[in-house]
């Protein structure tokens, strides 16, 4: 089987997969309940792994190493974006049972995005060699700048640029019309809320990918790794989004870890040229890392637990 031919299959595959989520499993909307989500989220990792081990198979061990490193590194720094998601769900009162649906369509555009990023990336990093050492040095800055960066909790749609454009150009209705991001009055199409609730988590995932995307391409040029391992993190993020949203804050050591993790990466990248680095070890030292953060989250808990922010009645001029 060659390259071309498993592309289309893996792409005709995860397509499936998504019509039968959406279509089948999820045909009616419904809030998700953490058991349910243990249960996703249990089938997407083993499948994950199941792809994992077709990759050794198929490839070698290698390709196997790094997809799995660059799968556990993707994976690690979605947990850190759903407290995001938290946040903006928050802030807009979104039902429940519609969060899945805004999950689903702004994972869509997250893979279309991200395929872009990564063909783009690996076809400047083949051109131009140079280009590793400032995704190296950006990494090493994105890991300090993240471990001395706390979120306040709050969001500011007002400041987001697409958010504003959007509200502008388009008619919202003023409350949410069930699960429709679009609808009919008198005639004319209104977008509702949750429509712009879908923009802001589309447009905060492409800040997701400028940090992920060059800490993968540090792990494998290959685009067929750094794609797949993408996808199948992408792909469990909404089933660990419901699994973990209620004890999110219990990790609060994790954001700590993941810095820690993207300085690593960025490192190993800068010194790529001068000392190679065995992905055995890079695959351990991640996982070292965020087991220990795990474990001191758990081990000293925070004194006060911090509440999520009381939303505001806000509705789209």
């Amino acid at each position: 089987m060659d390259d071309i031919t498993f592309w289309v299959l893996f792409n005709a595959f995860i397509l499936l997969l998504l019509g039968l989520d959406l279509f089948v499993f999820h045909r009616k909307e419904h809030e998700v309940k953490i058991k349910e989500a243990l249960l996703w989220s249990g089938f997407w990792i083993l499948l994950s792994l199941a792809f994992n081990l077709l990759i050794y198979y198929w490839k070698g061990p290698a390709p196997a190493m790094e997809f799995l490193t660059a799968y556990l590194i993707e994976k690690s720094l979605s947990v850190d974006n759903l407290f995001v998601f938290i946040l903006i769900f928050n802030f807009f009162k979104v039902p429940q049972q519609y969060q899945h649906k805004i999950l689903f369509w702004g994972i869509i555009g997250a893979l279309v995005l991200r395929a872009i990023f990564i063909l783009v990336g690996v076809a400047l990093i083949a051109k131009f060699h140079f280009i590793i050492y400032i995704l190296g040095a950006f990494l090493v800055y994105t890991g300090i700048k993240m471990a001395f960066t706390k979120s306040d909790g709050e969001l500011h749609p007002e400041q987001n640029p697409l958010i504003v454009w959007v509200s502008q150009k388009l008619r919202f209705t003023k409350t949410a019309v069930g699960g429709k991001f679009f609808t009919r009055i008198d005639g004319k199409i209104y977008a509702t809320p949750l429509f712009l609730v879908l923009i802001m988590v589309e447009s905060t995932d492409v800040v997701f990918a400028a940090d992920s995307i060059p800490a993968i391409l540090a792990i494998s040029k290959d685009p067929f790794i750094v794609y797949t391992s993408n996808v199948f993190a992408l792909l469990g993020l909404r089933a660990l989004y419901f699994a973990l949203a209620g004890i999110m804050q219990l990790f609060h050591y994790l954001h700590y870890g993941l810095s820690l993790i993207l300085v690593f990466i960025g490192v190993k990248l800068l010194l790529s040229d001068i000392y190679h680095l065995d992905m055995r070890i890079a695959l351990l030292v991640v996982g070292a890392i965020l087991t220990v953060s795990i474990v001191a989250s758990l081990l000293f808990p925070k004194k006060e637990a911090e509440q999520l922010p009381q939303p505001p009645d806000v509705t789209p001029k």
